[in-house]
């Protein structure tokens, strides 16, 4: 394979492919960032800690494609009997390494090939130079409403991004991209339905993935029997599988497996390379597939309830951290240990790590279980085509323990909500006092004035990160637990008293100060306050 820089110059055309130049950012186990390319990372996957990235959304979506090619190439489990041993094998990654470097010429990856350009759409290239833009509409978090970027630079900033950044950036795009309008208008384009971009297959979801010591065991982690057609890789758009149209939008293609879900075309991408070829210095971006999704196609996914009673797979929120909902990943693992399926396809990622069995007796304290594994969840928050924020959390795991996991996690949200709401009440009592007349117009910033839930909840991660982590190392989980709730009780009286620190120092003050820290102290010593909390509670 030929190398990239400077091909103009010497009357080629640019050419990017990333089995051969390094894409993927990790940290080797002695702690170093490198670059690798695809068979590099996939030869040394258990020489390596974890694939890095700038947001959460990049790693998952690198994961995402490595995925696909361990499918693609027939590097997967037979079984789920074999499953539990062959996590543990570090020889069995080598053959997607092989698969990688021995494609047949014919199979294009070259990030700028004029027909097959790698994760794209080659029938956008009439149009990239009159309706393109500045390479970073690219990147979803710089990119506000694909008109201007958040810091006032418009997509016309012709900054090049390196090569590498636009691979993970568009493949980032194609996991995580959020619904709304693209900027490029259909009618002069491909057809009207160009621009209406869809959420893509994780853009309202979270995901969930197991992480091992190493990214090899991350990825056997994560990858699961396959009872039919492992599918074909979405090498690109103009190649392979037939391709929706743009005049109307169509219904949901079917998934032919695993391969072909992890490398869905989420958008319709095409970049245009500098003249090295070593940047990219302009993006067309539009609407991509529509997959028909069922529950199969979400082996991660552990479902909640919306305000109206739906349940859906866990949702990213601005509002309500992911931490919250931990409790409902180890809750899916103990409902597997406790019914089993049968059936070699492995079930769920859940009903996977029950495979794993329990251990006999649970770890001394503060000792570790003999086998732990992290569970990584991360989702984006988005309006439209604004990207909000990546939330994410790590929670810990060993098998076994699920049930006092679940104990400890379940109890530390809900002494966590309970704080909050009486936070809630002790502002609308300050309120009540310190503005016996106020204007309609005026109560809701009047209340936020002493209302301390926003500080609560920051100051919460750490504290019940301590708690999952001592109940992992085998410390009673009751005794944690009352730990945890003296912890967040005492620092929420704190937050709130500092919010009454501004009021005056006059009669009418003190009386304020002194109903709202007599309202949370009776809603911490309350019969339905968490036994924790009564326990707990300090003065």
């Amino acid at each position: 394979m030929a190398g990239s820089n400077g091909l103009a110059d010497k009357g080629l055309r640019p050419r990017w492919d990333p089995r051969e130049s390094p894409c993927v950012r990790v940290l080797t186990l002695d702690g170093r960032l490198v670059e690798l390319n695809l068979v590099e990372l996939f030869h040394d996957a258990d020489g390596l800690r974890s694939v890095e990235g700038g947001t959460p959304g990049e790693r998952v979506a690198v994961i995402e494609y490595l995925l696909a090619i361990c499918y693609a190439s027939g590097t997967y489990p037979e079984s789920a009997a074999q499953w539990p041993a062959w996590v543990d094998r570090t020889d069995v990654l080598r053959p997607a390494a092989d698969w990688l470097a021995q494609r047949p010429e014919d199979e294009v990856w070259d990030l700028f090939h004029p027909e097959e350009p790698l994760g794209q759409n080659a029938l956008l290239a009439p149009f990239i130079d009159e309706h393109g833009a500045g390479p970073a509409q690219l990147v979803i978090e710089r990119v506000g409403d694909y008109n201007q970027f958040f810091d006032h630079h418009h997509l016309e900033h012709p900054d090049p991004l390196p090569a590498a950044e636009a691979f993970r950036a568009m493949l980032t795009q194609h996991v995580y991209g959020p619904a709304g309008r693209a900027r490029i208008s259909g009618k002069e384009t491909l057809g009207a339905t160009l621009t209406n971009l869809a959420a893509t297959r994780l853009g309202s979801r979270i995901r969930v993935l197991a992480l091992g010591d190493t990214l090899g065991e991350t990825l056997r982690l994560n990858l699961a029997p396959v009872p039919g057609p492992p599918g074909e890789l979405n090498r690109t758009w103009t190649a392979g599988k037939e391709r929706r149209a743009f005049t109307a939008k169509p219904s949901g293609r079917a998934v032919t497996g695993p391969a072909d879900l992890h490398s869905s075309l989420g958008r319709s991408v095409l970049l245009r390379p500098t003249r090295t070829g070593d940047h990219v210095d302009r993006v067309l971006l539009g609407a991509g597939e529509l997959l028909a999704l069922s529950d199969e196609h979400r082996q991660d996914a552990v479902y909640a309830k919306r305000a109206d009673g739906v349940r859906k797979p866990l949702w990213a929120s601005a509002t309500r951290a992911v931490w919250r909902e931990a409790h409902a990943l180890y809750a899916a693992v103990a409902e597997a240990r406790s019914h089993p399926a049968g059936g070699n396809d492995g079930g769920t990622l859940y009903r996977r790590l029950a495979l794993f069995p329990a251990q006999d007796v649970a770890p001394e304290p503060g000792q570790q279980p003999a086998r732990r594994i992290d569970l990584w969840a991360v989702g984006l928050v988005a309006r439209q085509t604004t990207a909000i924020a990546w939330v994410d959390g790590v929670f810990p795991f060993a098998p076994g323990l699920e049930a006092s996991l679940y104990t400890a996690s379940r109890g530390g949200s809900e002494i966590a909500e309970y704080v909050a709401s009486a936070l809630s009440k002790a502002a609308y009592a300050a309120w009540t006092v310190a503005y016996p007349n106020p204007k309609p117009a005026d109560k809701a910033a009047q209340i936020d004035r002493f209302d301390a839930r926003a500080q609560h909840w920051a100051a919460t991660l750490e504290p019940f990160d301590l708690l999952m982590e001592e109940t992992t190392l085998g410390e009673d989980v009751h005794a944690s637990l009352y730990e945890y709730a003296a912890t967040v009780t005492a620092a929420a009286r704190r937050f709130l008293a500092e919010r009454l620190d501004a009021l005056p120092r006059n009669a009418q003050g003190a009386k304020t100060r002194a109903a709202a820290l007599r309202r949370f102290d009776a809603e911490m010593s309350a019969p339905k306050a968490p036994a924790e909390i009564r326990g707990g509670t300090t003065s």
